[in-house]
């Protein structure tokens, strides 16, 4: 059984669990040794203050009693009208259960009741499985790319993905 649901102040420690997993296995291999362990030690750390700031909206889902798959969004700084999902990561146990699938409908079902138009994200060129995933959802390459620096000087490729209804 998946539950969605919004996070709650509680759920600190698992939604750093789950990112830091999740980007260990997705997004460790394109940098330094030393940097990629300061990435998943900073994920494991910064959810608890997010739960309670900004207009932002956490989902957590949670499978057979195991919370497994969290999502960030908010209205998006740069597309009026449309949400941002600033996150969506999911625990590599998890990977291939539905889990993230039922999250991401959740998600949307969220946004349009909500009012927004669509939602967009990125997501990083040279990662197919998430692609795969954003695209089996209902989400289309608008043709949109930049380069972001995730804090070792080195920036990699993201991709945009859109969604409208």
């Amino acid at each position: 059984m998946i539950e969605i649901r919004r996070a709650e102040p509680g759920d600190g420690d698992a939604l750093g669990e789950i990112h830091a997993a999740a980007w260990e296995a997705a997004y460790a291999p394109f940098f330094a040794p030393e940097f990629a362990a300061d990435g998943v030690r900073d994920r494991r750390t910064r959810w608890h203050a997010r739960i309670t700031a900004g207009p932002e909206t956490i989902l957590l889902a949670v499978r057979d009693g195991r919370p497994s798959a969290l999502t960030f969004f908010g209205p998006s700084p740069a597309r009026p009208g449309l949400a941002e999902i600033h996150s969506f990561y999911a625990h590599p146990d998890s990977w291939g259960s539905g889990v993230a699938a039922a999250l991401m409908s959740g998600t949307l079902h969220r946004l349009r009741a909500d009012g927004f138009a669509g939602a967009h994200l990125w997501t990083l060129r040279d990662t197919p499985r998430s692609r795969s995933f954003y695209a089996k959802a209902g989400f289309a390459e608008c043709g949109t790319a930049r380069a972001h620096d995730f804090g070792d000087g080195h920036p990699l490729e993201q991709v945009e993905y859109e969604q409208t209804w």
